[in-house]
């Protein structure tokens, strides 16, 4: 390693070289570097660079006083560091300038044709056997790389940089975990999770790099089996030093570039980097308008555990279009539609145990279920959210994935009273989503008084609150308890079935009850209005006394055996 000369204070150009150029000797060629002049001599440049040797002799004019170098490899002050060597003045190669002094020591041809040890052997002397056994020495020259390319790639500097620091990286994580590493009381090897991971202190050092070569470097680290959580840890870190040093002064390609590329580099693996984060990226790429690609890439990613998700998360702006919804619903739904597929081709293969436990996705179905009502209810007063999207977002998932229809309910009444323009038709389209055997007695008892529920569904509400209280009053018999046991020993999916087939029964004896309900009120009518013809006013009340227990809201429509119209066998 050279070690440099002092200088004295900032001065111009030619004032500092004085300090070591041969003052007895005037100056006989003056070299400008993007635009900054060096008054030098010949003898010592064409000693030591090819280039400015051929230059000089292939001048017409052997007078010749001046040579331009425009687009010279790291300007100027590289420039002086190369004067200064071939006037034999010694200087320290660092990290901060090894990448320049070889990169321009190549373009002047400084090879050993032109003298024992020239400057383009020193710096890839120092480059070969310093920097790249080291991580922290080769972030810095390849940090110095990115003002240096596409030179820096030909000469394999960026190469190098790049493969020592995903070998250190994978060294280090190698030899921390052998650290970890212990015998438990039973004389078995294991590892312990309690002590600190110290294999990934190089994860702030990587901040520094430009996302092209940072993006080099974690596709390298990859395909040397870094921890997926390492991988995860560092473009968290990375991400949130971008946003702490203010680089969102770039214009929209730049940061579309970023997005993307950070999007490319997520693990596959799940639960790696934070879903907020991945959020953030889904609402960034969304906003900027990113490749299809990459937001599909998103999305798959989040529906993929879409259970870690939170009401905040799922709230992604739209991009603001005239008579758009305020939140992204389209985004949301598709995400949905990701997590119900995964969640089928899981449960493919599944086999419940003898004891009937749930499966593993059960558990997060129900999360996403309870995540998904909120979400509706959120959005449901947005006067530009159509019933065919809340729709969509409302049956996105299996009805076994809600226990109880409160939260859904909850949204549809919030929908209805922020949407009074809604048809009957698109009432009942509405109120066909919830199940009113899954209300609670609250609910319940809210839905039977709401009129904003079309008339069926309160009469459904009714129906099925006169049903418990029957039940309730009955005695349970040996039949009851056993088939009780029953339903109780079989999984959820077959309960459910269950309780679906139920349900269509009592759906359908719903249905013969309003069809013997509209019989007994046409009927009434028409017997009214003959009456009223006859002028028996006496007759009229009688008669009217007789059916008025079958109205809208009396009991017998909802008691089997009160039915007048039904037959010993219980049908109509």
């Amino acid at each position: 390693m050279e070690i440099i000369s002092g200088f004295g204070s900032p001065q111009s150009s030619k004032q500092r070289l004085d300090g070591w150029t041969y003052l007895d000797v005037p100056s006989d060629i003056t070299i400008d570097v993007n635009g900054r002049s060096f008054t030098l001599h010949k003898f010592p440049l064409i000693s030591r660079c090819g280039r400015i040797r051929r230059l000089i002799s292939e001048c017409r004019d052997p007078s010749t006083s001046k040579l331009d170098f425009p687009n010279l490899p790291g300007g100027p002050e590289s420039f002086e560091l190369v004067a200064k060597f071939c006037y034999g003045i010694n200087f320290e190669i660092t990290t901060s300038n090894v990448a320049q002094l070889y990169c321009i020591s190549d373009y002047l041809e400084m090879t050993e044709e032109y003298g024992k040890g020239n400057l383009t052997s020193r710096s890839k002397s120092y480059l070969d056997d310093i920097v790249i056994k080291s991580l922290e020495m080769s972030v810095d020259v390849l940090h110095q790389c990115e003002a240096l390319l596409p030179l820096c790639e030909e000469l394999k500097i960026v190469g190098k940089c790049v493969d020592a620091i995903s070998s250190k990286a994978c060294v280090e994580q190698i030899a921390s975990s052998f650290s970890r590493l212990e015998y438990s009381n039973s004389g078995r090897l294991h590892m312990n999770k309690q002590t600190k991971d110290c294999g990934d202190w190089w994860i702030e050092d990587l901040s520094v790099l430009r996302i092209d070569m940072y993006q080099r470097v974690i596709e390298a680290m990859k395909g040397r089996g870094i921890r997926p959580e390492s991988i995860g840890a560092s473009l968290v870190n990375y991400t949130e030093n971008l946003l702490k040093k203010k680089i969102i002064l770039w214009n929209t390609s730049d940061e579309k570039l970023i997005v993307e590329t950070i999007a490319s580099l997520l693990p596959e693996e799940k639960l790696v980097v934070p879903m907020s984060f991945m959020f953030g990226l889904l609402r960034s790429a969304v906003m900027l308008d990113c490749a299809h690609s990459c937001r599909l890439s998103l999305e798959r990613r989040i529906g993929s555990q879409l259970d870690m998700a939170t009401l905040d998360d799922l709230l992604i702006p739209s991009s603001q279009n005239l008579g758009d919804t305020i939140f992204d619903v389209d985004t949301v739904h598709r995400i949905l539609v990701i997590f119900s597929q995964q969640d089928d081709s899981e449960e493919e293969g599944s086999v419940y145990d003898s004891d009937g436990l749930q499966p593993p996705s059960q558990t997060a179905l129900v999360k996403v279920g309870k995540l998904v009502d909120s979400y509706l209810a959120e959005i449901a007063p947005d006067g530009h959210l159509t019933l065919a999207r809340f729709i969509a977002i409302a049956d996105a998932l299996p009805s076994y994935a809600r226990v109880t229809d409160d939260g859904l309910y909850r949204a549809i009444d919030i929908y209805l009273k922020a949407h009074q323009g809604l048809s009957d038709l698109e009432k009942r389209r509405l109120c066909k989503l919830i199940d009113f055997q899954k209300l609670s007695e609250e609910a319940s008892a809210h839905a039977a008084q709401n009129d904003r529920l079309p008339l069926q569904a309160i009469v459904q509400v009714l129906y099925i609150e006169q049903l418990r209280l029957r039940d309730s009053l009955s005695c349970s018999n040996p039949d009851d308890d056993k088939n009780h046991k029953t339903m109780s020993s079989l999984s959820p999916r077959d309960n459910y079935a269950s309780l679906r087939r139920e349900n269509r029964e009592l759906k359908l004896e719903l249905a013969r009850m309003r069809v013997r309900l509209n019989d007994l009120e046409k009927g009434h009518a028409f017997m009214k209005r003959d009456l009223e013809k006859s002028g028996s006013q006496k007759l009229i009340n009688s008669i009217s006394r007789k059916f008025g227990r079958f109205s809208l809201f009396g009991r017998s429509p909802f008691t089997r055996s009160n039915s007048p119209t039904q037959g010993e066998d219980g049908r109509s």
